[in-house]
C-alpha cells in the first residue's frame, strides 16, 4: 500500500492507494497556508496519521504532489506560488515519523502518472497527459515514470508556440498553445466569432451577455445546429490538434490523454480531434505502423493523489 497526497492551496487531500492505483481510503483537511510553513507541513503529517489510524495499513512509501518547482531528489520545494514552502524540505518529518521513503513531484506530473497507472493511459508505457483548464497543463510519462526535467517542472506543454507572433500568452510569449487550446482560449475564440455573427444561437445561450460565454457555449450551440458555433469548434479543434501533433512528434507516446473541463465534451471533442491529428500524418511512414490514440482522462480530481502514491512504485 502507498499514501498519495495532493497538496493544494486550499486543501490537502490524501489517500491510501493499492498496487494497482485503486483508492482504498481518502481524507482531506484545509491547507491553512495563511498560518505559515509549519501549519502546512503539520497538515501533511496529519493526513498520513489519519489514514493510518483509520486503516491500520502497512505502507511502502508516501508521495506528495506539489504545485511549483522542486528538487525531487532531496524533497525540497524550491518555489511554490501559493504556499509558504519556498526552500523547505517537506519530506523530513514524515520520513522520520513513519520510517518510509517520501517522494515529491509537480502536481501536474502526478496527475499524469495517475492516469498512466489507473486512468485513460493505463495500457500505455509512454503517454502525454494534457489538461485543458484555464491554461493548458500536462505531464510526460516515459516507461511508466514521470519525466521531470532537471528542475522538476518538465511538462509545461502549454507554452509550445503554435502561431508565431500570435495571441499574447500570460507567460509573456506570443502564440502559445495555451492561448488557443485552453478554456480561456476557447472563450476568446467564441467571443470573436459571436461579434462577427450577431444572429448566432450562441447569443441566445448567453442571454445576450457576451460576458457569460464559457467553455461549453460553442459546443452547446453546435449541437443545436448553429453553423457559426460549428466554426468555433472546428477552429478550436484545429488549434488543439496542432499542439497534440507536436507532442506526438516529440515523444511518440502510445496515448495522449486529455483531461480538464473541456474533455467532458467527450466524443464531440475526441473524435474530431483524433481525425485532425491523424490527418497531419505525423509518423505515418506506413499504415502498418501503430498510431498514437487520443483518450479521455478518467480519474478527475483523484489523478494527482493516485499519481503521487505511485511515485514510490
Amino acid at each position: 500500500m502507498y499514501i498519495g497526497i495532493d497538496l493544494g492551496g486550499t486543501n490537502i487531500a490524501a489517500a491510501l492507494v493499492d498496487e494497482n492505483g485503486k483508492i482504498i481510503k481518502k481524507v482531506s483537511i484545509p491547507t491553512e497556508a495563511g498560518q505559515g510553513t509549519k501549519a502546512v507541513t503539520d497538515g501533511l503529517m496529519k493526513v498520513c496519521e489519519m489514514i493510518l489510524e483509520e486503516t491500520k495499513a502497512e505502507i511502502k512509501s508516501v508521495g506528495i504532489g506539489v504545485p511549483g518547482m522542486m528538487n525531487v531528489e532531496t524533497g525540497e520545494v524550491i518555489y511554490s506560488p501559493n504556499l509558504p514552502l519556498n526552500h523547505v524540505n517537506i519530506t523530513t518529518e514524515i520520513k522520520q515519523k513513519l520510517g518510509v521513503p517520501v517522494y515529491i513531484n509537480n502536481d501536474a506530473n502526478c496527475a499524469a502518472l495517475g492516469e498512466a497507472y489507473a486512468g485513460g493511459a493505463k495500457e500505455a508505457n509512454n503517454a502525454v497527459f494534457v489538461t485543458l483548464g484555464t491554461g493548458v497543463g500536462g505531464g510526460i510519462i516515459i516507461d511508466k515514470k514521470v519525466y521531470s526535467g532537471f528542475n522538476g517542472v518538465a511538462g509545461e506543454i502549454g507554452h509550445v508556440v503554435i502561431a508565431m507572433d500570435g495571441r499574447q500568452c500570460g507567460c509573456g510569449r506570443k502564440g502559445c498553445w495555451e492561448a488557443y487550446a485552453s478554456a480561456s482560449g476557447l472563450i476568446r475564440t467564441t467571443k470573436e466569432y459571436m461579434e462577427e455573427d450577431k444572429n448566432s444561437k450562441m447569443w441566445e445561450i448567453v442571454e445576450g451577455d457576451i460576458n457569460k460565454v464559457n467553455g461549453r457555449t460553442s459546443f452547446d450551440a453546435m449541437r443545436a445546429g448553429d453553423p457559426t458555433a460549428q466554426k468555433v469548434v472546428d477552429t478550436y479543434i484545429k488549434h488543439l490538434a496542432a499542439g497534440v501533433v507536436d507532442m506526438i512528434n516529440i515523444f511518440e507516446p502510445e496515448v495522449v490523454c486529455i483531461g480538464g473541463g473541456i474533455s467532458n465534451e467527450g466524443e464531440y471533442l475526441l473524435k474530431p480531434l483524433q481525425a485532425a491529428v491523424d490527418a497531419e500524418k505525423y509518423t505515418r511512414f506506413s499504415d502498418d505502423v501503430p498510431q498514437t490514440l487520443i483518450k479521455k482522462a478518467e480519474l478527475g480530481n483523484d489523478a494527482g493523489i493516485v499519481g503521487a502514491a505511485m511515485l514510490g512504485k
